[in-house]
């Protein structure tokens, strides 16, 4: 395998259920990347069966000459050490850096034969449960090549002080207890799915979602929640302004689409207050693709005012600035990198809390909801800014043609998915030439890490002393001679090996030490020390061996 460069995670990208957010860049990620096909194979060690053959289904289905090929496998996740002792592997990365990507550290420090770079990306950063997550992070065996990936500058800033508040609660020194190191790379957007507005594709866009042809429609697009993502009343009490100053209820219209969870009442709400104000509001909930695309085409301009902390980046945003649509955002989160403010689109300021002490005590024991609802409701958008800026591209087509071409032709310059697929690849060469010691990094143990022997040895009557002397029993007799062979359960194949039983039980057909068996064991068959004392126990366990009088 020398020579060759690997890709492993421990993660399929690709995940079953409705496709937004989270889901949408992975599945998005992992297409780009298998399109540009960098690497001589691809592993994904995964621990489900389910998983596996879902996987295999859709990349069968959606790159075939690459599944063809035999350049990516699927291997069991409990192998990953003894693959990670026999491959070199240029980086693995996970689709979210909260999940395993320290743990992924930990087994690569102890078994890769080289200590590649471990890179993740972060998401929502928001959840109560989370400083634990980032927690796991900070440990003696952390190098400068595990890397956590920011997608905004404020997501990077908000893991910087989630790293300081640990350290600072926890007494942590970096010297001891390094961080992973932090680059920036946003998320991306596909060029192919969007195309420049015209005229006539616009007046064809809404002719078939029964639009109206004599308004200005704004796009929202998203999760239609009041405690995820954002709050929609500052946005009708900004057309209820505008109206209020005499604007023509006839020349505007409002556009909402996206995911609508069973039994929410929020949607019709909002549709009831808009009917109130004399603003009229056309509803499509959960679009798929094709529906998606046609709303970008058929609007004039895209709104997203989020208060919410769950929201990280914006891909709406992004995807609403390939569509040519100019952008109307809160000066907020990764919105902050997305809009270029009086060029492609307008920023509203809004006003925050400084300390959060009622939600900083209460979350870690309510739902993700009720804290998340009470932190959007004490952020301000404001609202006379937000009138005046609807205002502006309402009244102005110019402007609003200008700043949708700017928009466009940023996004597809600095934020297409082949552009931050080849930052990946930089980085990942960055990281390898980063220095380590690697001495430090093999012999630490990650805190986190449960040592179950030490933890519940006291448990049974005795653990096994490697002077105890064992013996062949009765069962190992028999499956010596053929007659015979123990089950062994699904998930324990590649731990019981027949012919290292067949050793093993070699081996005891007289009184041998138990620290002697395994010793001789590991030479013979070339397993783990490990393994050979789960296999000695595990014979043990069905009888195969006993103890000797």
């Amino acid at each position: 395998m020398n020579g060759q460069r690997l890709f492993g995670s421990l993660d399929p990208f690709l995940e079953p259920g409705p496709v937004l957010g989270r889901k949408m860049a992975n599945a998005q990620f992992l297409r780009f990347l298998l399109t540009a096909d960098p690497f001589d194979e691809y592993h994904f060690f995964l621990a489900d069966q389910g998983l596996r053959d879902g996987l295999a289904s859709q990349l069968a289905r959606l790159f075939p000459d690459l599944w063809a090929s035999g350049k990516v496998h699927l291997p069991d996740r409990r192998i990953l050490p003894q693959a990670l002792a026999a491959q070199d592997f240029h980086c693995f990365h996970q689709s979210d850096c909260i999940l395993h990507q320290a743990s992924l550290a930990r087994v690569r420090n102890a078994c890769s034969r080289r200590l590649f770079p471990i890179t993740g990306p972060i998401h929502s950063l928001s959840y109560a449960d989370y400083p634990a997550r980032f927690l796991a992070h900070l440990w003696p065996g952390t190098t400068a090549r595990d890397c956590i990936v920011a997608t905004s500058r404020t997501g990077k800033q908000a893991v910087e002080n989630q790293f300081a508040s640990l350290r600072r609660d926890y007494g942590l020194s970096a010297e001891e207890y390094p961080a992973p190191t932090l680059a920036q790379i946003p998320l991306g957007v596909d060029p192919g799915e969007f195309q420049e507005p015209s005229r006539e594709a616009r007046q064809e866009a809404r002719a078939a979602l029964d639009l109206p042809q004599g308004r200005v429609l704004s796009l929202v697009f998203g999760r239609l929640s009041h405690y995820s993502k954002m709050d929609l009343l500052p946005l009708l009490r900004a057309f209820q302004s505008l109206f209020a100053q005499g604007a023509d209820r006839a020349s505007a219209g409002l556009v909402l689409a996206g995911w609508v969870e069973e039994g929410d009442d929020f949607p019709e709400t909002i549709r009831g207050l808009a009917k109130n104000i004399g603003l009229e509001l056309h509803l499509f909930a959960r679009p798929d693709a094709e529906r998606k695309a046609r709303l970008y085409e058929a609007c004039d301009l895209f709104v997203s005012i989020a208060d919410n902390p769950q929201e990280t980046f914006g891909l709406t945003l992004l995807e609403a600035a390939a569509a040519g649509l100019p952008v109307v955002a809160s000066d907020y989160d990764g919105y902050k990198d997305l809009v270029v403010h009086g060029e492609t689109g307008l920023l509203i300021p809004c006003t925050g809390l400084a300390e959060t002490p009622a939600a900083d005590l209460l979350a870690p024991v309510l739902p993700d909801n009720q804290y998340h609802l009470y932190l959007a409701q004490a952020l301000a958008v404001d609202v006379n800014g937000l009138a005046q800026a609807l205002e502006s591209l309402t009244a102005n087509p110019r402007l609003r043609l200008d700043m949708g071409r700017a928009g466009r032709r940023r996004a597809l310059e600095e934020f297409s998915w082949a552009s931050v697929i080849q930052r990946y690849l930089d980085l990942w060469e960055e990281l390898q030439a980063l220095p380590v010691d690697e001495a430090k990094a093999r012999s630490a143990r990650h805190p986190l890490h449960p040592a179950f022997g030490p933890l519940f040895g006291h448990y049974p009557t005795r653990t096994l002393a490697p002077d105890a002397r064992l013996v062949v029993g009765r069962t190992g007799q028999v499956f010596y001679r053929g007659l015979d062979f123990p089950l062994v359960y699904a998930g324990l194949e590649g731990l019981v090996d027949g012919e290292a039983l067949k050793k093993l039980v070699f081996l005891a057909r007289k009184p041998v030490a138990a620290g002697e068996m395994q010793a001789r064991l590991v030479e013979l068959t070339g397993i783990s020390a490990d393994q050979a004392a789960f296999l000695v126990l595990w014979a043990l366990k069905h009888d195969l061996l006993e103890t000797a009088p």
